[in-house]
C-alpha cells in the first residue's frame, strides 16, 4: 500500500498552486467584495488545461484553497458539465460539445435541481415534448452554478413517455438558444464570485440529436454524475479548510497574549492539533475516492463518505480558525470569516449531509433508508 502521489501528481499540484498565488490571491478579496466572475482567472486556467485535468480532485483542491469561488467553478464545468457527456455522448456530440469545454474553449454547468425538486428528482417539473426533428423544453431550474456564464448546459427533463413513472432524461443546450433564458441570480452566503441562479425555458426548441443518452435513463446518468462531483466538493472543502488551517497556525504563532504566542497555550495548541488530525483524515478519504474512480472501480459509497466527512471537517475547521483569531476572525480584514462562509456550501451542494448518509447507509444496508 503506497499513500505517496506520483512525480505527476506532485508536478500538477505545484502548477496549480503557483498559479492560485500567483494570478489568484492577489485580486481574490476584490472579486469576492464586487461579486465579479473571474472571467479572466477562467481563461488562464483554461490556457494551463485546467478545465480538462484528469487530475481532478488536486486541481480542486489547491484553487480552493486561495478562492473556493474559482474552486467551485472549475469543479461544477469538470463535474457536471462535462462528465455526463463523456459518459453518454455521442461521438458526435462529444466532437461538438465535450472538446471545447474539455479545452476551457467554453464553460459548462448542469441543471437538476429545481424550486421543487432538489434532493428528491421525482420532483422534477421541466418538460421535454417531441415535435418532428426537435424537443421543446418548458420548466425551470434552480441553484445553478455558471447559470448566465456557461456555454452548454446538460439539462434534465420529462419525457411524455416518463411523466407517469418519474424517470428523467438529459439534454444538451447551448446559450442563446431562443426559448432558454437566464432568471435570477442569487446573492449567496459565501462564493460570491461564482454565479448561482435560475434556467428558463418557454417553448425552447433544441435538435433531437441533443437527447444525451437514451431516453428515461437520465436518471442514472446524473447519479453517475453525482458521484463524481461529490469527489470534487469533498476536495473543495479539503482546499478550504487547508487555508483556515494555515491561517490560524500562523496567526497562533504571531498573535501573544499574557506575554507569550498564543500557540503556546495548550486550549489553542490543541485546537491546531485537531484541526490538523481531521484534514489529514479527509485528504485520505477523497483521494481513496478518486483514486478508485480511477481505476474504474465501484465508489459510490467512498465517495459520499468523503464528502459527507470532508465537508463537516470544512464546517469544524473553519468555525475553529474564527476562534483561534478572536475578534479579528470576525472582521473582513481576515480572511477565516471568508473560509467559513464558503464552507457552508461544501455541506449542501451535491447532496446534503443527510442524503449522503441516506446513500451510505442504503449501499451498506442493502435497503433503502428513509
Amino acid at each position: 500500500m503506497d499513500f505517496a502521489l506520483s512525480p505527476e501528481h506532485e508536478e500538477i499540484r505545484r502548477t496549480v498552486r503557483d498559479f492560485a498565488e500567483r494570478r489568484i490571491a492577489p485580486v481574490v478579496d476584490e472579486l469576492e467584495r464586487e461579486g465579479k466572475f473571474p472571467h479572466e482567472i477562467i481563461r488562464e486556467a483554461a490556457s494551463l488545461g485546467l478545465l480538462g485535468v484528469p487530475s481532478y480532485a488536486i486541481t480542486i483542491e489547491e484553487l480552493s484553497r486561495v478562492s473556493g469561488s474559482v474552486g467551485i467553478i472549475v469543479s461544477a464545468h469538470t463535474s457536471l458539465g462535462c462528465n455526463p457527456l463523456y459518459l453518454a455522448g455521442t461521438q458526435a456530440q462529444k466532437d461538438q460539445y465535450l472538446r471545447p469545454l474539455a479545452s476551457g474553449e467554453k464553460l459548462g454547468a448542469y441543471g437538476l435541481t429545481e424550486p421543487g425538486a432538489g434532493s428528491d428528482s421525482r420532483g422534477t417539473r421541466t418538460r421535454a415534448q417531441r415535435e418532428g426533428d426537435c424537443w421543446v423544453l418548458n420548466g425551470s431550474k434552480r441553484f445553478i452554478t455558471n447559470a448566465g456564464v456557461a456555454d452548454t448546459y446538460i439539462i434534465t427533463a420529462l419525457t411524455e413517455r416518463e411523466a407517469e413513472s418519474g424517470r428523467i432524461s438529459a439534454f444538451i443546450v447551448e446559450a442563446g438558444t431562443p426559448g432558454f433564458s437566464i432568471g435570477r441570480i442569487e446573492e449567496k452566503m459565501g462564493l460570491h464570485a461564482s454565479k448561482t441562479g435560475e434556467l428558463l425555458f418557454e417553448d425552447c426548441r433544441i435538435p433531437v440529436e441533443n437527447l444525451l443518452g437514451e431516453e428515461g435513463k437520465g436518471d442514472k446518468l446524473f447519479l453517475r454524475t453525482l458521484d463524481g462531483g461529490r469527489i470534487g466538493i469533498g476536495a473543495m472543502a479539503l482546499g478550504l479548510a487547508q487555508a483556515a488551517f494555515e491561517a490560524a497556525s500562523a496567526y497562533a504563532r504571531q498573535r501573544e497574549q499574557f506575554g507569550k504566542p498564543i500557540a503556546a497555550f495548550q486550549g489553542i495548541a490543541f485546537m491546531i492539533a485537531d484541526m490538523a488530525t481531521e484534514i489529514d483524515a479527509a485528504r485520505l478519504m477523497v483521494y481513496r475516492a478518486a483514486w478508485l474512480k480511477d481505476r474504474g472501480r465501484p465508489y459510490t459509497t467512498e465517495a459520499a463518505m468523503a464528502k459527507l466527512y470532508a465537508s463537516e471537517v470544512a464546517a469544524r475547521v473553519t468555525d475553529a480558525a474564527i476562534q483561534v483569531h478572536g475578534g479579528y476572525g470576525y472582521v473582513t480584514e481576515y480572511k477565516v470569516e471568508r473560509y467559513l462562509r464558503d464552507a457552508k456550501l461544501t455541506e449542501i451542494g451535491e447532496g446534503t449531509s443527510q442524503i449522503q448518509r441516506l446513500v451510505i447507509a442504503r449501499n451498506l444496508l442493502g435497503v433503502r433508508a428513509s
